[in-house]
């Protein structure tokens, strides 16, 4: 299937320590590595190694951290012709801590790069593709991108990553087919569970399917008509790295729908494939696993 993705792709620079460190402490890092990272970029090279012909619309900047991005993207096949140079930006870049004590990951970061926006969609023709999905972020000109995708071709599936709690971005829960919510939005909204959180908002988008990952509790779902799916998260042998978990969730999600599988094959899938990503280093998939 053809399937677009409209977000960031970031410069990762990672290093790894025993535990996370306190205010104005000093360590040295285990180990120190660099990685294309961002939501949209993350779920569409999972996507790619599901078989699936991928391509990203998205900004970057004309500088050289940008050549290990492109370069790791070319590498798993993503498409980049609907991207959007700029000259005068930096790369977005994320210095990654990740702690080996319990694989947590904190993050800083910085972005000196304009957004893609609804004007830079606008030479995107939506029927090129099976499934668009779209990272909540720049609620205004996203807002405008759903519009024209959902009111103009009704065929094409089209899903939003809700992760964090943007100002605008209730404008755009009605649109999409399908809505992932982290937990991190979830607690922003006062809620102690997925399941609240899910029930909540189904008042927002009546006849989406939504989804709400809670790390090591699982994640759940809820369909149209009401009914309510949790899975228990599989745990790998050994706890690496959840950097990226979720956006490898929300492409197994995408990969199951678009294969018409059942809801609950649908769920377990992703949660398979988000459990395989926490016991390893970076988003190569076996998929023989699955």
């Amino acid at each position: 299937m053809r399937i677009l993705s409209v977000g960031i792709a970031t410069l990762d620079i990672i290093n790894t320590v025993a535990a996370y460190p306190s205010e104005d402490e000093e360590l040295r890092a285990l180990e120190h590595r660099v990685a294309r990272g961002g939501n949209a970029t993350n779920t569409l090279v999972v996507l790619s190694q599901l078989g699936h012909a991928c391509s990203w619309a998205g900004t970057i900047a004309d500088e050289p951290d940008s050549r290990y991005i492109l370069d790791d993207l070319t590498r798993y096949g993503i498409d980049l012709s609907h991207l959007v140079h700029h000259a005068s930006s930096k790369v977005p870049t994320s210095y990654v801590v990740l702690s080996r004590e319990n694989a947590s990951r904190s993050i800083v970061h910085y972005r000196d790069l304009p957004e893609y926006s609804a004007k830079d969609f606008n030479a995107v023709n939506p029927v090129e593709f099976d499934w668009i999905h779209f990272e909540g972020r720049n609620p205004t000109e996203t807002l405008q991108m759903l519009q024209r995708v959902k009111e103009g071709f009704p065929q094409v599936g089209c899903s939003l990553e809700v992760e964090k709690p943007r100002d605008g971005i209730d404008a755009l829960l009605a649109l999409p087919d399908v809505l992932f919510f982290s937990k991190v939005f979830a607690e922003s909204r006062g809620h102690a569970d997925a399941a609240s959180l899910l029930m909540a908002m189904r008042e927002c988008n009546p006849r989406a399917l939504l989804f709400c990952a809670w790390g090591d509790e699982g994640a759940w779902m809820l369909k149209a008509d009401g009914g309510m799916q949790h899975q228990p998260a599989v745990q790998p042998a050994e706890l690496v790295d959840t950097l990226g978990a979720g956006d490898v969730f929300n492409a197994g999600v995408i990969d199951g729908l678009l294969r018409e599988n059942s809801y609950g094959q649908v769920l377990m899938q992703a949660v398979r494939l988000a459990g395989i990503k926490c016991g390893q280093v970076g988003f190569g998939i076996n998929t023989g696993a699955l």
